[in-house]
């Protein structure tokens, strides 16, 4: 039985938006298998499986989700179960590509497949409906997606406290001597510990390793007077997703490092109060970049200022150059500038919501260096 927060997070009208959606965009159906579109739509965090679960939607006709006979009990006892929505199971000896083919409206021009539909299914698909031209369903979805509900912020508000209190257990764990990936084990412990169902991912850069954004962990020891750099994040029960970004010394941090750090600190502030509707992208990702190449680390910030985040860690809106689009209220991203010279890097991250007349910050920790 869903809860009134499942009622809210996935609204029993989303289906007939998707099919709305698709007769605007001009695509006969749209077919999401297990993925952030499926479960955005009807809650049903289906497994990714060989054996095809898809919910199909028709521009015009009736919707109907196609599962596996085994999985059948598992989409009932999902929210999918108490939508509006006919369960198709179907038999190992079944090809359900030529099922759904076979309950879709004749002549369909086109049909838009789940951009996280495995190559082998849209393979399936296209052998299944020859005459109808494959488009990505990211076209269909965005619009829905990216502007978050009450409850779905409601939800990012939730994943951005439980982050903060792993940010505020990181200095039992980081002390000179240990090896990063020890200290990436003991944080990957308290993101569950701290209500995520999942650990989507545990950075934890020291010295040289701060200045890859993307770092792996390793097993380099953590030395006194190294910066390091912990970016995190996970997946509540919810599906929605948290990610935030803080720094750390162990011991007086060099001298050139302290000096960009305020830099970085400034530029996080800059772009975050540039963040409000009718804003584009672009201009918040300036806001803050403006700042760094001002002070001479132009070349050394190396990526894009965010990311959008909810049922997927990166998603629309993208917050870079060339992105014009502008920022509508309940659209949430990432504010996260870095600063990598070499030696050591910086980044601060957080998650903002563009709210009615400016930005509502998901994370509250101190954005300042933790000197421990």
């Amino acid at each position: 039985m869903e809860t009134d927060v499942t009622a809210q997070l996935y609204p029993r009208e989303r289906v007939a938006l998707v099919r709305d959606a698709a007769a605007e965009a001009g695509v006969g159906a749209v077919l999401l298998t297990p993925g952030p579109d499926l479960r955005y739509v009807t809650g049903y965090h289906a497994q990714e499986l060989e054996r095809l679960t898809c919910l199909v939607v028709p521009a015009a006709g009736d919707p109907f989700l196609v599962v596996p006979r085994l999985e059948l009990p598992a989409a009932q006892a999902s929210p999918a179960g108490g939508l509006d929505l006919e369960l198709v199971p179907w038999d190992e000896t079944d090809d359900p590509y030529a099922l759904v083919a076979g309950r879709l409206p004749a002549g369909l021009a086109s049909v838009a497949v789940a951009d996280r539909m495995w190559a082998m299914m849209v393979l399936r698909f296209r052998a299944a409906l020859p005459g109808a031209a494959q488009v990505a369903a990211g076209r269909v979805m965005r619009g829905l997606r990216i502007r978050k509900s009450p409850a779905e912020i409601a939800a990012l508000r939730a994943a951005g406290a439980a982050i903060d209190r792993v940010h505020a257990r990181v200095p039992e764990f980081l002390r000179p001597g240990r090896t990063e990936r020890e200290v990436g084990r003991d944080i990957a412990d308290a993101i569950i510990a701290e209500g995520h169902e999942a650990v989507d991912f545990v950075i934890v850069g020291s010295g040289p390793n701060g200045a890859n954004p993307h770092a792996e962990l390793s097993d380099r020891v953590i030395a006194e007077g190294e910066p390091v750099v912990v970016d995190i994040g996970g997946t509540m029960p919810t599906g929605y997703c948290s990610d935030s970004t803080r720094n750390y010394c162990v011991g007086e941090p060099p001298a050139e490092y302290r000096a960009y750090f305020e830099v970085l600190r400034a530029a996080q502030e800059a772009s975050s109060r540039a963040v409000r509707p009718g804003v584009t992208p672009e201009a918040v990702d300036g806001a803050g970049r403006e700042l760094i190449a001002e002070a001479g680390y132009g070349p050394l910030f190396l990526h894009r200022t965010g990311h959008g985040i909810g049922l997927e860690s990166h998603e629309d809106p993208y917050i870079v150059s060339g992105n014009t689009e502008p920022l509508e209220a309940g659209m949430a991203f990432s504010i996260e500038p870095g600063i990598y010279p070499g030696p050591h890097g910086a980044r601060i991250e957080d998650i903002v919501v563009c709210t009615g007349d400016g930005y509502e910050s998901l994370n509250t920790t101190p954005r300042d260096l933790v000197v421990l």
